[in-house]
């Protein structure tokens, strides 16, 4: 699989219907109508954010017949999980004041 870049990623997982689509095809696969039912949008509407989840690689499809089946991509989510887990190793081997958003903010208006 090749690496996705994570800003494109967390563009993908930036707007709630995405996310509904993502808690949607947590458990299963479904086709595309029967997200549309589920999550009452249309056609048209999904397939733009499927397509956006797709190009992440956060969701994949499957073609059975006429139709196409969505699912998790679960390597990809592992991967984001394990580039999050990265920064919060960093962050917690910084000092204490460090970490603080005041200190943050001093550091950035001088």
């Amino acid at each position: 699989m090749a690496e996705i870049p994570m800003d494109k990623v967390f563009h993908a997982l930036a707007d709630p219907l995405r996310i509904q689509i993502i808690e949607s095809l947590r458990h299963t696969e479904y086709c595309v109508q029967d997200l549309c039912n589920s999550l009452n949008v249309s056609q048209s509407k999904l397939s733009f954010h499927l397509r956006v989840l797709k190009e992440a690689s956060i969701v994949r499809s499957q073609s059975r017949g006429r139709w196409n089946y969505y699912s998790l991509n679960l390597p990809q989510i592992a991967a984001v999980e394990q580039h999050l887990a990265e920064y919060r190793c960093q962050a917690q081997m910084l000092p204490p004041h460090s970490r603080s958003t005041k200190a943050l903010a001093t550091h950035k208006n001088s």
